[in-house]
């Protein structure tokens, strides 16, 4: 008989986020892929664009938002992945743990390594890429980790809907490609279809990039870059809230 999940209690969460922890320290080609992956992919595209500093500049910004979200995405959901075909999400749901405190230990542990990312791939792409930015370094770093935390949160959800890592890896085309196609890094969105255009103003990558394009053209916090980071930061908390849904024991 399952044991009723306590209330939410912070001692628990930090806990559930120091066991992924630990976990992770212990796989070195995850780690690497989280925090190595996006800085190279983004000096990769620096040196596409060398002889022509200035286009790195325009979708530079916006791509720091896109590749940790992208890579957050599928280590999160892999990992939590393995949490349940391994049988330790089961066993963790039938003690006195509340489904709040595990979704916040994991969410709080990856969101612990999407700001290392983000403040790496921010320092390399400002200090050494020379990224040109009109905006503050500090906003550019937010904006980075809310996107990371968005990718961490999408992981979370969609990992209860896989029964294999190859089922998970499945869902980026699904989830993050039309996203990615939509998001105005290609395009202005205002010059897209109508249709695509509607569908383009519910996605929260949108904002994430709308927010870096923001930060690349004002100097100055605008009212639109605040509206940008409250879509994504609520889109985040929703995401997270929904994963509770699908948290739950799959035997009697």
């Amino acid at each position: 008989m399952t044991t009723a999940a306590p209330p939410f209690s912070v001692a628990r969460t930090l806990a559930t986020a120091t066991r992924v922890l630990r976990q992770l320290r212990h796989d070195p080609r995850t780690i690497a892929l989280m925090l190595i992956v996006p800085c190279v992919m983004i000096a990769l595209l620096r040196y596409v664009f060398d002889a022509h500093p200035r286009t790195f500049d325009s979708v530079g910004a916006s791509l720091l938002g896109v590749f940790p979200m992208i890579t957050m995405f599928l280590v999160t959901s892999i990992a939590t992945l393995r949490e349940r075909t391994s049988g330790t999400l089961e066993r963790l749901l039938a003690m006195p743990l509340g489904k709040a405190d595990l979704l916040g230990g994991y969410a709080l542990a990856f969101g612990a390594l999407a700001i290392v990312q983000s403040a790496l791939a921010t320092a390399l792409s400002v200090w050494l890429l020379d990224l040109d930015i009109s905006g503050s370094l500090w906003l550019l770093l937010l904006v980075a980790v809310l996107d990371a935390l968005l990718g961490t949160a999408l992981g979370l959800f969609v990992s209860a809907f896989a029964s294999s890592e190859f089922q998970a890896v499945q869902f980026m085309p699904a989830i993050l490609m039309p996203q990615l196609l939509l998001c105005g890094l290609f395009t202005p969105r205002d010059t897209m279809q109508p249709a695509l255009r509607a569908f383009s103003n519910v996605l929260p990558m949108s904002y994430a990039v709308d927010g870096m394009t923001e930060l690349l053209t004002h100097p100055t916090l605008t009212t639109a870059f605040l509206h940008d980071i409250t879509i994504v930061t609520a889109c985040t908390l929703g995401i997270l809230a929904l994963s509770t849904t699908t948290l739950r024991r799959r035997t009697g």
